[in-house]
């Protein structure tokens, strides 16, 4: 065999290797998305892709990665209440789910393993925004449709699907502000940091402050999203402080109201999210005090990430980045049976519907999925 036969083998074989990779890449193309009441871009300015199609049904695996606190349990049984809907059910070969805590390698190694072992999407919560760059590589170079949600991840070469957290920051504090005029002391439960929606949370609520002129002292403590650990640092707070004129937290609501309860602390204003036991209390205490805005969004946005996946998948397309709306009720306006319910778990996220995506969970469907990888 002569050298100029090897070299022309490998001259073919190289050009195919990059004509592969190249055809990997989604087209970016113009808008609307194909569902554009579902996938609304982010904002005018925001790229749309179109990926190859593929043949159904699809290998689709959800890389999440936090798992100790109920709104990410929730997450979980409702991406398998969603892949279980007889025609979600009938696009899928399999649904893979493993949450690998809050190991940041941990997660890119369990989606670097998707992605060997031939998956055609894969959905991701991620724990760091940035840590993903060399995944996210080799997700594009293999014509894998990489989906964030909820905890993005800081690129555009692949599909982001999430609330504005740093605007649900924003509202939290603008809340507290129309009833704290003259400024105050302000409890902050934080949520997991290093993720992208405890750092626009926060920011938002900062610059949302700092913007009114107004006295701010604000005591910042770890929630991490939870109940458990959201009612010990509130508790712990109220020790050292003894007062808070306003409280914010992020998840773990519920266990805040609880706090100041044991602690007989005095109801205050609050900005929180959408637990069902947080809002409860809002409806229960408000003539107390307790003057509550929740809002957010229920873990549902992982069925609306599923939904995008798959019609990526099947070549239509798609916004890069995806705005869902929020899920917004506050005081007065707490109605039972519609934005709390008595009789579900006080841990249960309420505003598990995204109409315009079709999607719409009850308790039950949700709550008769597990929590455990798949």
């Amino acid at each position: 065999m002569t050298m100029s036969f090897v070299s022309g083998i490998l001259t073919v074989a190289a050009l195919a290797l990059l004509s592969t990779t190249a055809s990997a890449e989604p087209e970016i193309v113009s808008g609307p998305a194909a569902d554009a009441d579902c996938f609304a871009p982010w904002t005018p300015e925001t790229k749309f892709f179109k990926f190859a199609k593929k043949e159904g049904p699809y290998r689709i695996a959800l890389a999440n990665g936090y798992i100790a606190n109920t709104w990410r349990i929730q997450m979980i049984q409702t991406a398998k209440a969603y892949a279980a809907q007889p025609d979600v059910a009938a696009k899928l070969k399999e649904f893979k789910v493993v949450s690998t805590g809050e190991d940041v390698p941990a997660q890119i190694s369990a989606i670097n393993n998707f992605i060997d072992s031939g998956y055609d999407a894969i959905i991701v919560n991620a724990q760091n925004p940035t840590a993903f760059g060399p995944v996210i590589k080799r997700a594009k170079e293999a014509g894998v449709v990489l989906v964030a949600f909820d905890n993005i991840l800081d690129t555009e070469d692949a599909i982001n699907v999430n609330v504005d957290q740093k605007g649900l920051g924003v509202l939290w504090a603008n809340w507290l502000a129309k009833h704290l005029p003259e400024g105050g002391k302000i409890l902050e439960v934080r949520g997991v940091p290093g993720t992208s929606v405890d750092t626009d949370r926060h920011n938002g609520i900062h610059e949302t402050f700092a913007a009114t002129g107004k006295k701010w002292e604000v005591v910042e403590v770890l929630g991490k999203w939870d109940d458990p650990t959201a009612q010990k640092a509130t508790a712990d707070a109220i020790a050292v402080h003894k007062k808070f004129d306003g409280i914010t937290a992020q998840g773990g609501d519920t266990g805040v109201v609880q706090a100041m309860i044991d602690a007989a602390h005095p109801f205050v204003p609050f900005g929180g999210e959408t637990e069902n036991g947080f809002r409860k209390f809002c409806a229960k205490h408000s003539a107390e005090g307790l003057k509550c805005s929740s809002a957010g969004t229920g873990p549902a946005q992982v069925a609306v990430a599923i939904k995008t996946a798959i019609a990526a998948l099947e070549g239509e397309v798609v916004p890069q980045s995806i705005k869902l709306p929020l899920a917004i009720v506050e005081d007065p306006n707490f109605k039972e049976g519609q934005d709390y319910y008595p009789d579900q778990s006080d841990n249960f996220f309420v505003g598990n519907a995204f109409p315009t995506c079709g999607i719409n969970f009850t308790a039950q469907e949700i709550m008769g999925q597990t929590k455990e990888n798949q």
